[in-house]
């Protein structure tokens, strides 16, 4: 099923994802008929509590950057403020002077995880998404991995929508592209952990609440994003996540 998340009359909603119409889930709304989809405003698939991110989860990104991997997984947090939907710009902020696309898979939470056993995993899974986790390359330092250069405001796309079945998880393409050329092709088969892995060892970190979302690392070819470009991760079973990059006035192009 394709679940997204959306407005209509004032209310903000699930709903299952039709060909023109969704169908609210939150049956206490008492919206019981199909809604257009042209009725909708549509917003970024999930409100989480937290955003953690992977690093270095790729073999072929890793080696590409020649990186050592360390005796524990590596992950940092965005902040939910930097969630935007599919359609909406990336925003680039005053002294950015390069910001890189990184393709992800992206597991959504749908039931609270504490120490969970790997086996139980897949009972803790709403489903998966696409989402682009965007860097400020110059502002990233060995002190700032994960800090200010990943969390301004519209730096994590996420969507099309939320998909609940994905066959073949451990074998799927993941593909960037810009301006429709393509940058990163890489596949899930190439992972450090799987997400599978990463749910349970995250689990045994912190408390995941539904909503919550992990952006499970990014393969190799990542680069940068100029002014106007149209950035697009695409995920095989997923679909295609779209955002046009921004460079107000007075930031750097």
């Amino acid at each position: 099923m394709r679940i997204i998340r959306a407005e209509y009359q004032g209310k903000i909603f699930f709903a299952l994802l039709h060909a023109e119409h969704a169908t609210c889930l939150n049956k206490e709304l008492g919206f019981s008929e199909p809604i257009a989809l042209n009725q909708l405003r549509l917003l970024p698939a999930v409100a989480p509590s937290k955003i953690i991110c992977m690093g270095m989860n790729y073999r072929t990104h890793a080696e590409e950057l020649r990186f050592k991997q360390p005796a524990l997984p590596i992950f940092f947090l965005k902040a939910p403020t930097t969630l935007i939907c599919p359609g909406q710009n990336i925003i680039c902020p005053a002294g950015a002077t390069r910001l890189d696309y990184e393709g992800e898979l992206a597991v959504v939470i749908g039931k609270t995880a504490r120490n969970i056993a790997l086996e139980d995993v897949p009972k803790h899974i709403f489903g998966f998404t696409c989402a682009n986790d965007v860097t400020a390359r110059n502002l990233q330092t060995a002190s700032d991995v994960g800090g200010r250069c990943k969390n301004y405001d519209t730096f994590c796309p996420i969507g099309p929508w939320i998909e609940t079945e994905l066959p073949n998880l451990n074998n799927l393409n993941v593909v960037t592209l810009i301006n429709g050329e393509t940058r990163q092709k890489g596949n899930t088969a190439d992972m450090i952990l799987n997400p599978y892995q990463i749910v349970e060892y995250l689990s045994s970190v912190m408390t995941l609440i539904p909503g919550d979302v992990i952006l499970t690392g990014t393969p190799a070819g990542v680069g940068p994003m100029h002014d106007g470009d149209t950035v697009t991760v695409e995920i095989e079973g997923i679909g295609q996540l779209s955002n046009t990059v921004i460079h107000p006035t007075g930031a750097v192009q």
